[in-house]
């Protein structure tokens, strides 16, 4: 390897870390979908729904980087309630520095945003957003998401809702502000899916641009063990496989 590219390394992959986690877990942004789906059917059920203010879940992440020949998996439970957010891993595996410099601190930089209240500037709200171009196609509707302001915590792209939009499918788009020199095009998907009547995420696809090393990707699945303080129902246990990405 190039000396110039292992001096460059922990400069770069690791300042991916602020705009991986922006849609990662906090679970404002979870339920924060209601006043932009009202937009959509003011008698929308989603109009009415729960919102995430408890779960457990358990975590599985993936991230690599071909220009390094480089990826990591990691499993691990979080928890998220008043008194914050909380992870304990359960395995790891791959590459050290994957592991330590990206999942790790993905997991780490998350904790530190809901323990600063940061969550709240990445809310799909009238404060962070204007909502825009409700269009109709290919059996979903969207409504385009324009930040009012240059954030590394806000996505400038669309919402996707089911075809009735009742149902929030999908966040995607691109961070709204570059979260550093060294990282750029950050690209990021959230699913999302109703369980026990709470919306929650399900699964994030995330890739950027680094300096001198490439495009990188992190892939994160959820699978709830419990929300808003109940078990998860054998019901929703069952249809959980259906709404993740695999």
């Amino acid at each position: 390897m190039p000396k110039r590219q292992a001096g460059t390394r922990p400069h770069t992959l690791s300042r991916w870390v602020i705009g991986a986690t922006v849609l990662l877990g906090a679970a404002a942004a979870a339920g924060a979908a209601t006043s932009s789906s009202d937009r959509l059917e003011k008698n929308s059920p989603s109009v009415r729904e729960q919102p995430l203010t408890q779960y457990r879940a358990y975590r599985r992440m993936h991230a690599r980087n071909e220009h390094f020949g480089q990826e990591a998996w990691l499993e691990a439970w979080t928890e998220f309630d008043e008194r914050g957010f909380r992870y304990t891993i359960v395995s790891e595996t791959g590459s050290d520095y994957m592991r330590n410099k990206v999942l790790k601190a993905v997991l780490k930089r998350e904790q530190e945003l809901v323990a600063d209240g940061d969550c709240r500037r990445s809310e799909l709200t009238p404060d962070n957003y204007e909502f825009q171009d409700v269009q109709q196609g290919d059996g979903e509707r969207y409504v385009t998401l324009k930040p009012k302001r240059k954030d590394v915590l806000l996505v400038d792209g669309r919402m996707v809702f089911s075809h009735d939009g009742s149902e929030l499918l999908r966040v995607e788009g691109r961070l709204a502000k570059n979260p550093s020199f060294w990282t750029s095009l950050v690209n990021i998907i959230r699913h999302y899916a109703r369980l026990d009547g709470v919306r929650v995420p399900v699964a994030t696809e995330s890739t950027a641009k680094v300096k001198f090393a490439g495009v990188a990707y992190l892939d994160v699945h959820y699978e709830y063990e419990t929300i808003n303080g109940r078990p998860l129902s054998v019901a929703a246990r069952h249809a959980f496989p259906a709404t993740a990405v695999r």
